[in-house]
């Protein structure tokens, strides 16, 4: 499997490339900055961009998507999260940000669907909380969680358009999942599920509470 990681930006954002073993194709997910750093990631590694897809609809993910997708590369979001490419203020991003995002070709995509591109099929699981759709992206041995869990914490809830308790259900969503599952978040290190069980303050008090 091919993965890369650019991660060189003011809010220190992963921007991840994939492809599976075979494939000459990739997939970028959350590209925020940098559009043309992202796009020599992809062609360093002799792949040809398939698709890009956004986690959730905050800028420091997508604030690179029209310039990365250009005309002919299509972008994948959740359909709660899909007015943030026009109307982040609208949406309830809680910060000034009047830029279109949205690029030519747009798949809005609901819980429990797959994608496939560069030899994946991508399972959405709607984790909302974070923002109104935010989701992880998951393939056999490992997910994108975005911002809903990170190495030893969890994403931040007090947006305008965040939810506390959707938040919380999101991350029983994420217990349920299997402990090898790697994950590669919006925001620093790589994890996995179990690891994040066991060692994460947030999940371990959660797994102890009652809804």
């Amino acid at each position: 499997m091919f993965l890369d990681v650019l991660a060189d930006n003011p809010f220190s954002t992963n921007c991840w490339a994939v492809s599976a073993d075979g494939s000459d194709e990739a997939v970028v997910v959350d590209p925020g900055f940098e559009p043309e750093a992202v796009k020599e990631m992809v062609a360093r590694a002799g792949k040809h961009l398939a698709a890009v897809v956004a986690t959730h609809g905050h800028f420091d993910h997508i604030g690179a998507v029209p310039l990365v997708c250009g005309e002919d590369v299509p972008l994948v979001i959740h359909q709660a999260d899909e007015q943030a490419l026009t109307d982040q203020r609208g949406w309830g991003a809680g910060y000034p940000v009047d830029t279109d995002l949205r690029p030519s070709q747009v798949q809005a995509v609901a819980d429990g669907d797959t994608i496939g591109f560069a030899g994946f099929r991508l399972r959405v699981l709607h984790t909302p909380g974070h923002t109104p759709g935010s989701a992880c992206f998951i393939t056999d041995g490992f997910l994108f969680s975005g911002d809903l869990v990170f190495r030893g914490s969890i994403g931040r809830s007090d947006f305008p358009n965040s939810s506390p308790r959707d938040m919380r259900r999101s991350l029983r969503r994420f217990l349920e999942l299997d402990d090898d599952l790697k994950v590669y978040p919006g925001h620093g290190p790589a994890t996995s599920v179990g690891d994040e069980r066991t060692t994460n303050p947030w999940l371990v008090e959660l797994a102890g509470a009652r809804e």
